[in-house]
This record gives structure tokens, sequence and C-alpha cells, in this order.
């Protein structure tokens, strides 16, 4: 597996455990269609959350969440549309997160929960 990937792994593994502290029940995480991947859908107490992770190891190039740009957010909504309708879910109140993760080699990890993102 290449560095990158590891580290978008391990990020990933981290906000989940992050996101069932907080009580949410993890429904699917790289979820994959044609038009795209949903990194983690989860449910809180009243509404189906989709979660997009994004994991860096430093800023020299942005902070986490500003990777998620106005095109990558679209896809998302996109890509929800697909899993609403392959798990037959006809409505429910959606909220779109970013859970940015900096895991700086031999540092500390430090994780920002950003709800209601995009």
């Amino acid at each position: 597996m290449a560095a990158k990937d590891a580290l978008g792994r391990r990020g990933e593994d981290l906000a989940v455990e992050y996101l069932q502290r907080r009580g949410f029940v993890v429904l699917s995480r790289n979820w994959r269609c044609r038009d795209g991947e949903l990194d983690v859908v989860a449910v809180d107490q009243t509404r189906l959350v989709v979660c997009e992770v994004k994991t860096r190891s430093g800023t020299a190039f942005g902070e986490p969440a500003e990777a998620v740009t106005r095109s990558k957010a679209a896809r998302i909504r996109r890509v929800t549309q697909a899993w609403l309708s392959e798990h037959q879910v006809r409505w429910c109140e959606i909220r779109f997160d970013v859970v940015a993760v900096l895991a700086p080699p031999g540092g500390p990890v430090t994780m920002q929960h950003y709800e209601s993102a995009f």
C-alpha cells in the first residue's frame, strides 16, 4: 500500500472511531459507485450524516478541510443520491460533514469535525 493510501486509511479509521465515540452508527465505509465514493455514511440521533474524511501529514498544501472544493461537494451530493437509491431510502434528513485529520510523522494527531460543512 502506498504511503498516501496508508495515511488516508489511518485517517478514516481515526475518524470512524471518533464518530462512534460521539454516538454515530456507521452504515457504510468507502461506498463506491460509478460516480465516486463516500468515505463514511452514518446516522446520529436524528439524521443521516455523510462524512468526507480528509487526512494530511502537514499543512504545506493547506489545511485538510480545504481540499473539499465546491466540485468535490457536488460530487459527494450526487454519490449520496446513488447511495440512497441503492439502500432504498426514500426520504430522510441529511447532513454533510467533513472530518479533517492532521497526522504529522512522529507528532500528535489532531482532528476537526465540521458539521454541515457543505
